[in-house]
């Protein structure tokens, strides 16, 4: 009886130990734009070449005006 004694207590007692199971959260709704097509990383490299090219733009333009003031 105390072979089988022993092993339920220690049973019981890691039991008791444990903590509680975590309550499932629902998924969280998304929006619909959220969905991953295959050309948003083709949209985005577009973005910021368009970004960059309107820096490279701005500066070519400063630098055009910083000539034509020198020349006068």
């Amino acid at each position: 009886m105390k072979r089988l004694a022993l092993p339920c207590i220690l049973a019981i007692a890691c039991a008791a130990c444990s903590k509680p199971p975590q309550p499932e959260q629902p998924p969280k709704p998304q929006a619909a734009a959220a969905v991953a097509t295959p050309w948003d990383s083709m949209k985005a490299q577009e973005k910021k070449a368009q970004d960059v090219q309107k820096v490279v733009d701005r500066q070519a333009e400063d630098q055009r005006k910083a000539i034509e003031a020198q020349e006068q």
